[in-house]
Order: C-alpha cells, then sequence, then structure tokens
C-alpha cells in the first residue's frame, strides 16, 4: 500500500515530480563530471607516459611527478647510457602551451623511435624542417588540423607535417633543437626516458642512480612508480575539492527535498487528515513521505548519470586534447548513496510536520 500511495503521489503532481528529479540529477552530474575528469586527466597521462617504453624516467633536482623545476644538461642523456645495463637514453624537452592540461615536447625522433617504437603517423609526415610539429588526432580535430596546416604554440608559428596516433608522449611534438631554442634552453632537457637491456635489472639501476653522488641530487623514478603517482591523492587539493563539490551536492539535494516535500504536504494536508482518520499511524505517514524522497533521490541519479555521459560526450568531441573526461562506474553506487543521505535527510522535518498534523485540524484545512 506504501508504494502504491507514493507512485500515485509522484504521478498526480508530475512537473513538481520532474523539477525536483532534475535539481538532484544536476549535483550529481556534477560530483560524476568532476571525478570523470580528473581520472581522465590521470589516466591520460598514464597511458602516455607508459607508451614511451622506457624504463627509467630522471628528471631535474627540485622536481616532482606534476612540476619539472628547472632542467638539466643535454649531456646528461649521454652520460646516462654509458652506465651498466642501460641500452638507451633520450632526452626531451617539455612546454605547456595551453594552462597546464597542454603542453608540446621536443624530441630527437630518430632516438625516439629507437626507444618506443616510433609514432603511429596517420597522415603527413615527420619533420620536413625545423619550424614542423606533429600532432596526434585529438588535437587535430580539437583545432580542426591537417596536414600542410600552420598553428601558433609558444609564441611560434609552425607548419603541420603530420598527425599520429594519440597515447604516446604527448599530444604535440616538435623537434627539440627549435623547441630549445624558443624556450631558452639550448643544451638543456627537462627529462630523459632510459632504456635497460633487461627491465629486470630497473630496481638496481634505479637504486645506484639514487645513491651515488653524482646522480643522486636527480629525481629518478622507475616508470612503474611514476605511473602509480598519476593518483587522485596525489594531486595537492585535487581530493579536498572532490569532498567540497560532494558536500555542496548533499547540500543542494537536502535544500531541494526539504522544499520539495515541505510544499507537497501543504497540498495535502487534507489527504494526511483523511489518512489519520482512516487510522494511519505517525510513522505510517512518516515513511510515505520518506519513500517518496527517496524515490526521486534514485529518480535524480538516474539523470545524474545520463547527464554525465552528455557532459563525456561534448568534452570528446569540444576538447578533446585540452581536456580528458572517463565515466567512473564506480561512482555510481557512491552518488547514488550520496543522494539519498541528502534526501533521506531533507525528507525527515516535512514528514515529522506531516506526522504530527492533528487528525480533525487537516480534515478542516482549506
Amino acid at each position: 500500500m506504501t508504494g502504491k500511495l507514493v507512485l500515485e503521489n509522484l504521478k498526480n503532481r508530475p512537473m513538481r515530480t520532474l523539477l525536483s528529479v532534475l535539481l538532484i540529477g544536476v549535483p550529481v552530474t556534477l560530483i560524476l563530471t568532476l571525478v570523470g575528469l580528473s581520472h581522465g586527466m590521470l589516466e591520460d597521462a598514464q597511458r602516455r607516459t607508459r607508451a614511451v617504453g622506457a624504463d627509467i624516467i630522471v628528471r631535474p633536482p627540485g622536481s616532482n611527478f606534476l612540476n619539472l623545476s628547472g632542467a638539466m644538461p643535454e649531456g646528461i642523456a649521454g652520460a646516462l647510457e654509458k652506465l651498466p645495463h642501460v641500452k638507451l637514453a633520450v632526452g626531451v624537452v617539455n612546454q605547456q602551451v595551453q594552462g597546464v592540461t597542454l603542453g608540446v615536447v621536443g624530441v630527437d625522433l630518430k632516438k625516439f623511435d629507437e626507444i618506443s617504437g616510433g609514432f603511429h603517423r596517420l597522415s603527413g609526415t615527420t619533420f620536413q624542417g625545423p619550424d614542423d610539429v606533429m600532432v596526434d588526432q585529438y588535437y587535430a580535430s580539437e583545432k580542426g588540423l591537417k596536414p600542410g596546416d600552420y598553428v601558433t604554440l609558444a609564441n611560434h608559428r609552425w607548419r603541420v607535417s603530420g598527425i599520429f596516433e594519440g597515447g604516446k608522449l604527448a599530444h604535440i611534438v616538435a623537434p627539440i633543437a627549435r623547441l630549445q631554442e624558443l624556450t631558452s634552453n639550448v643544451g638543456k632537457i627537462s627529462q630523459a626516458y632510459v632504456k635497460l637491456d633487461n627491465p629486470a635489472n630497473t630496481s638496481a639501476v634505479v637504486q645506484y642512480l639514487k645513491s651515488d653522488p653524482g646522480w643522486s641530487e636527480y629525481q629518478t623514478y622507475s616508470m612503474k612508480d611514476f605511473i602509480a603517482l598519476y593518483s587522485v591523492n596525489n594531486i595537492p587539493g585535487l581530493r579536498q575539492f572532490v569532498w567540497v563539490v560532494i558536500t555542496i551536492g548533499v547540500v543542494i539535494g537536502f535544500a531541494v527535498v526539504c522544499l520539495s516535500m515541505y510544499m507537497a504536504v501543504l497540498q495535502r494536508t487534507r489527504e494526511i487528515g483523511i489518512l489519520k482518520a482512516l487510522g494511519a499511524s505517525d510513522a505510517f505517514i512518516l515513511r510515505v513521505i520518506v519513500a517518496e524522497a527517496l524515490l526521486m533521490g534514485v529518480g535524480g541519479t538516474i539523470l545524474g548519470i545520463v547527464l554525465s555521459y552528455g557532459a563525456w560526450w561534448l568534452i570528446r568531441t569540444l576538447v578533446p586534447a585540452s581536456i580528458q573526461m572517463v565515466i567512473v562506474r564506480e561512482w555510481w553506487p557512491i552518488a547514488l548513496f550520496i543522494t539519498l543521505v541528502g534526501a533521506g535527510f531533507g525528507s525527515l522535518y516535512p514528514g515529522l510536520s506531516a506526522a504530527r498534523r492533528d487528525a480533525i485540524e487537516a480534515l478542516a484545512y482549506e
């Protein structure tokens, strides 16, 4: 009986129900989109770093996995190649070109091909001149580029020589010598990728580099450990920001449900009086109000999940290189729990108010 009464109440007030579900769905969409963006950006960075094919990465002193502090002498790559078990070392130059989400990487294509197997070109050619760049299909799609077009990056006009399959190193690559010149880093590199003769020697080489006085000042990681650092928990402030947004979502859900159910109680004052006259207990009245709110919370969560797919599609269509988003299905039950908590608490005051109404006064309500 309770379920039928709840469904009839929602069905007979479709506009209020739809608006309440929509207003609950918006913060759910916000939460799922933010989580999807944080995971998407980190997974994209992991994928591109892993595809380089190196075993070790060496970075300048004072750097961390998020920030490249300063630069290293270009000769570092050659010195690394002289160490035991090191097969190849390749230096690159990193330069941000759009906020913190998009950068161009300067590479020596010949050496990079040796360490990684090279880029899989979809169209065009490799660098034909010092002012050529290659872009992946995501950046080409975002900017509407094709081979032969020109693009301005790092305050310099480049010719797009080719488009390659995304997922390796960076969305944009340029000749290392030219990027060094443009960024005042002639003779310097931002980091070095190291390929060993046998991956089983990775721990031993990393330990040597960290303990040797000549190398200990540099930040040295195995690629496995470096990729593992790309986590929401390792981004300063990101986890706290996510929980702030979640808290806002709970508050909005609480407010929406509280207002919606309070208005519903006012509209159904005579109905509540009739139910009480028929013998309905206070607990029954409260249960009906809370169940109605929870059902709207479930509907709002489903709508929020659907809208998060819409956000994913828009981002993937409009800015596939600058911003990456994934659908994190593990957060669906979390979003549902958060919504039900907000809806449940939001319905308590209206529910208790309805349960405490005097049957005679409710029947006399105009």
